[in-house]
């Protein structure tokens, strides 16, 4: 499947592209493009673009002189990131501990995606959040919940890997009253952290989030789509809140083993 390019505002635009699970089945992926307050471009995560999307890219960006950085910010999401390297050899590429030894090779910044440094070099234009109370990169291969959220106060953007999942009903069934949803990833519960006072610092993050961003008004999302202010009666701030709420079940069994 072919990417495509959401613009999201005048200065953020959103690429949905494809990843293939069990072979056949696509879940899709994404990489979002930001243009900062100084003119020059952030791409938030990788992806390979194809020709269409390529071309519309270099349109933007002075046929990718303008890019100063890519900034990866799952460390589950790896498949793109060579691709990235070699077509913007000239843009800083920051990864995550994960990304550094699994692609030793690459020509990496110093500072992770996940380090305050990294989050005081771009504080101009973006915020950046990280779960606590969870593991941010989890033993098990298989489990991709943590990821470094980005906030961009000028287009209202967040833009999100896996921690959190929108879900797009087809609008067949939105027509039979059937909503949308906000949800915090399935794995939540084998990542939270075996201590006690783990839940705490979990709920205390997620409600932080909800407040500390809620003048946010669009969501991308990988893996699922795109929630556009456009799309919404109700706030991504509450949104997040009732995300929280349905996890507690999970929450409060791990608080009763652990404290």
């Amino acid at each position: 499947m072919a990417s495509k390019v959401i613009q999201i505002a005048d200065n953020f635009w959103n690429i949905r592209g494809s990843f293939k699970v069990a072979v056949f089945i696509d879940i899709g992926t994404q990489a979002s493009l930001v243009k900062l307050a100084n003119g020059k471009f952030v791409f938030l995560d990788s992806y390979t673009l194809d020709g269409s999307t390529l071309k519309k890219i270099n349109q933007l960006t002075n046929d990718g002189e303008d890019i100063v950085a890519v900034l990866n910010l799952h460390p589950f999401h790896t498949i793109h990131v060579t691709w990235m390297h070699e077509n913007y050899p000239a843009a800083k590429h920051y990864g995550t501990a994960r990304h550094l030894s699994k692609l030793p090779d690459l020509k990496w910044q110093a500072s992770r995606t996940e380090d305050a440094k990294t989050h005081a070099k771009f504080a101009n234009d973006f915020k950046f959040s990280i779960p606590r109370g969870v593991d941010f990169i989890s033993d098990d291969e298989n489990v991709h919940f943590s990821s470094v959220l980005v906030f961009h106060p000028s287009s209202k953007t967040i833009h999100v890997d896996d921690t959190l999942m929108y879900i797009r009903l087809p609008l067949l069934l939105r027509f039979f009253g059937l909503p949308d949803s906000l949800s915090f990833h399935p794995t939540l519960a084998k990542v939270l952290e075996k201590r006690a006072g783990a839940v705490h610092d979990f709920r205390r993050w997620a409600n932080e989030l909800a407040d500390n961003w809620q003048h946010a008004q669009n969501l991308c999302a990988a893996h699922t789509a795109t929630l556009m202010v456009k799309d919404q009666q109700t706030s991504i701030r509450d949104r997040i809140v009732e995300a929280l709420n349905k996890v507690e079940p999970k929450l409060l069994a791990h608080e009763r083993k652990y404290g």
